[in-house]
């Protein structure tokens, strides 16, 4: 009886130096050991491991950070130099950056970073170039020296809109606290249905759309979730629909609302002149005919071809119409562009262009008083008001999607009716 009592005894002493060591281990269990390199954290025990804050994928903690803004003249040997890299190191980097960035593309007013070590050496380990808001390129100088890419994570925040524009869509976008570039989205969206050059006061907008951010910082860049423009008595809806693995804006009956021609070869600005018959012209100081439309613009302003088509005439008349391009789109109709500053690169007759595409940029050569578009539109060879041309919509909803696609655009209308509760003031 002793003996087992003897024994119990000293199993219980056991069990308790036991406990005791695991409890000690705890306490001064090993902390996680972060190597030199990029993000790499070695584990030496299953125990929780802190989070670390990077930035450009790099351990912000365990770097002196020096922000910078690329200076006129300032090169990445410059700055790096500034920063008491060897020119041996900075060539190697010039040579591992080949296929991934070209050095002489760091371009002035674009950000970069250098991380320094935090001792007494002040070492340069990686050198940061903001390429864009989304991109950038990382300079490793360790010891494998090494060039890469990096984007920034990017979110889409959605946000709503409605206003009544008073004197233009793109000031009443930057009355509503949203970017102008917002408007030039719309106008691709209703560039065949709605003429933004001649929009009304009172005219109404609703808009549903994403924006994307980087950092909470907002870019210019937006998706169109739907959107609704009253104009001129009448209400265009725009409805995203994926037809035959492509994205189309569609109007509430179906018909796409792409046509075979665009209502003005460039974005917002001023009509000067419309179609006339008899028309005083500023120059010649005389009434004729003026078979065209002027769009007041800043010179270089991108001009586009309304529609696929084939340059026939590209020229420039001293006493006329300057640079000008012809555009042949079909059996009926042609498209005539004056006064411009310079034409697209490339741009030469027999050339075929895709509608929306840069033919050439605003000028004021020729017989012109100031920097706008002459822009004509010739059916079967005589002239046409380009403001009256019809268009044609493209890929309407298939009866077999049009189930699909009704659902779709009831609940976005439904949305957009919504919108009642936003402000409205004039703008």
């Amino acid at each position: 009886m002793k003996n087992n009592l003897f024994k119990n005894k000293k199993i219980r002493i056991g069990a308790a130096v036991v406990i005791g060591v695991v409890a000690l281990l705890l306490i001064f269990r090993p902390k996680p050991r972060v190597n030199d390199s990029l993000d790499e954290v070695e584990v030496t025990d299953s125990v929780e491991v802190q989070e670390i804050v990077c930035k450009y994928g790099i351990p912000v903690d365990r770097y002196d950070i020096n922000y910078g803004i690329v200076k006129p003249g300032q090169n990445l040997s410059v700055i790096l130099g500034d920063h008491g890299v060897s020119t041996e190191t900075i060539h190697e980097l010039n040579q591992k950056s080949e296929g991934v960035f070209d050095v002489r593309k760091v371009r002035d007013g674009q950000s970069y970073a250098v991380f320094c070590r935090k001792d007494s050496t002040r070492q340069v380990r990686f050198f940061v170039y903001e390429e864009n808001p989304k991109s950038y390129i990382v300079f490793d100088l360790r010891d494998q020296r090494r060039v890469y890419r990096g984007e920034n994570p990017v979110e889409w925040q959605r946000k709503e809109i409605r206003g009544k524009v008073e004197s233009s869509l793109w000031v009443a976008m930057q009355k509503l606290d949203t970017s102008p570039l917002l408007a030039m989205e719309l106008s691709n969206i209703y560039g065949w249905t709605i003429d933004f050059f001649s929009l009304q006061k009172e005219d109404e907008f609703r808009v549903i759309y994403e924006q994307e951010c980087v950092e909470g910082k907002e870019l210019d860049n937006f998706h169109i979730l739907a959107a609704l423009f009253r104009y001129s008595d009448s209400v265009y809806y725009a409805i995203p629909f994926v037809q035959d693995g492509e994205e189309l804006y569609y109007g509430a009956t179906g018909n796409s609302l792409e046509g075979a021609f665009l209502k003005a070869p460039l974005d917002f600005y001023r009509i000067t002149s419309r179609f006339s018959n008899s028309r005083f012209h500023p120059v010649l100081r005389r009434y004729r005919a003026h078979h065209g439309v002027d769009y007041a613009a800043p010179t270089g302003t991108p001009v586009y071809a309304i529609g696929n088509g084939k340059v026939i005439a590209k020229g420039y008349q001293a006493n006329g119409g300057g640079n000008f391009l012809k555009i042949r789109h079909n059996s009926v109709y042609v498209t005539t562009y004056m006064h411009l500053s310079r034409f697209a690169k490339g741009i030469k007759v027999g050339s075929e262009v895709k509608q929306k595409e840069v033919i050439g940029y605003v000028g004021s050569t020729g017989l012109s008083t100031g920097p706008h578009l002459d822009f004509r539109v010739f059916e079967n060879g005589k002239p046409i008001n380009p403001l009256l041309i019809k268009s044609q919509p493209k890929k309407p909803i298939s009866p077999a999607n049009m189930p699909a696609f009704e659902v779709l655009r009831d609940s976005l209308v439904k949305r957009l009716s919504g919108l009642d509760s936003l402000a409205t003031d004039s703008i």
